[in-house]
């Protein structure tokens, strides 16, 4: 960090980041402070910029996915679905049952490894350790689960237009019931270390926050949103993907500060892990893609013996999906907020145009707002309990 003396009141500017380990290697905050009273707070962005959006016009569809991975990789697995949500909806396609299902089970634990993640993050910043390491420990088993359905544990490359990859191993489902119900004991337990805790309440009770109508304006989705009090969330509002077959509560806050943001990331884990549970057990039989040779690759057992096969496989590969000439957006209810793609089709195998509609950009633009009147010490807490992710945020 390096400071300077701007005036003759001693009001100093102070450049945060990107080095600094708390802004994540790609935030960089130049910040005018009166004391130790922040005055003013620039969010400088571009850090981690890969234009996303314009490689997408030289790309097939499908070739698009592992792009989507790139966005928010803490949980890539829903990008890949909003993705795909959007071309189905320009093939006017219905996805089988049994890929919602799984489709619904893979999101609702990357929900939970992002959270992990944020508020362990969050927490370490302020000084407490101990929740860290518990919090990882279950993102640590979440990405071995993912490892042995996808062969990665990062950025997945799952999802496909029309359905899934594949069918899950046999020992997936096993796994995954006790991985849920391991979710409801982690979380209770690093809540009874941080929720009453009085050192945590000290950095987090009433800083920065912020009224439901005006988070609204600001376009703010998602935890950070919810957080406010206003109940707004895209599984129930608009449900895709059968989330209308769940039962699930959306938590709210009162006051929309950190606290309160932290209060319904803990809970939205215990409700994924009952959406999990739900799917886990209705999970119906049949297709994980649609049986349709100009969308999904025909099995290789087909391509080796079958001429129909082999030229289908031959024509998807080489010039991609052909998507109907329109243009659609579909969005889902990502961990940070509402994930959105929307694309313009003039007919080939790429897209015409493709933009994206990341939650943390319209959260992070209210950075300045958010830290005004706090002080410097609170910018940590403040950042972490918004959990910008820089490759959806830059694109």
């Amino acid at each position: 960090m390096q400071f300077w003396e701007k005036d003759e009141d001693g009001r100093m500017i102070i450049n945060v980041g990107p080095s600094h380990p708390a802004m994540h290697g790609t935030l960089r905050v130049i910040v005018e402070l009166d004391g130790e009273v922040i005055l003013r707070a620039d969010p400088e962005i571009g850090y981690l910029h890969r234009g996303v959006e314009k490689l997408a016009e030289h790309l097939n569809y499908q070739a698009i996915i592992p792009y989507t991975d790139r966005l928010n990789y803490v949980s890539s697995l829903m990008n890949n679905m909003a993705f795909c949500l959007a071309v189905e909806k320009l093939l006017e396609i219905e996805v089988p049952k049994r890929a919602q299902y799984l489709r619904v089970i893979f999101s609702e634990f990357a929900r939970i490894s992002d959270h992990l993640v944020c508020v362990g993050t969050n927490v370490v910043d302020l000084g407490a350790l101990t929740p860290f390491w518990w919090l990882y420990k279950l993102r640590e088993d979440i990405y071995e689960l993912f490892e042995m359905t996808f062969g990665a544990r990062l950025t997945h490359n799952y999802m496909r237009i029309g359905g899934v990859s594949a069918d899950p191993p046999r020992d997936f489902y096993a796994r995954a019931k006790a991985l849920a119900e391991e979710t409801y004991r982690v979380v209770d337990e690093t809540s009874a270390l941080l929720t009453d805790n009085r050192i945590f309440l000290k950095r987090t009770v009433g800083v920065s926050p912020i009224s439901p109508e005006e988070a609204i304006e600001w376009g703010f989705t998602g935890p950070v949103l919810r957080a406010t009090g206003y109940e707004w969330d895209l599984r129930k509002a608009e449900p895709y993907s059968s989330y209308d077959d769940f039962d699930f509560d959306i938590p709210v806050g009162n006051s929309g500060d950190v606290f309160d943001r932290y209060m319904v990331r803990m809970e939205e884990m215990r409700q994924s892990a009952r959406i999990i549970q739900q799917a886990l057990e209705g999970l119906p039989e049949g297709p994980w893609i649609v049986d349709d040779p100009t969308v999904a690759l025909p099995v290789k057992d087909d391509v080796y013996t079958k001429i129909e096969s082999l030229i289908h496989h031959f024509k998807i590969v080489m010039d991609g999906i052909q998507v109907p000439a329109g243009e659609a957006y579909a969005a889902v209810e990502a961990a940070n907020g509402e994930l959105g793609f929307h694309i313009i089709s003039d007919g080939t195998g790429k897209p015409r145009r493709l933009r994206i509609r990341p939650p943390c950009f319209a959260i992070y633009q209210a950075f300045n707002r958010l830290l005004q009147g706090h002080l410097v010490s609170d910018l940590v807490a403040v950042l972490g309990s918004l959990n910008i992710v820089a490759g959806e945020l830059d694109r």
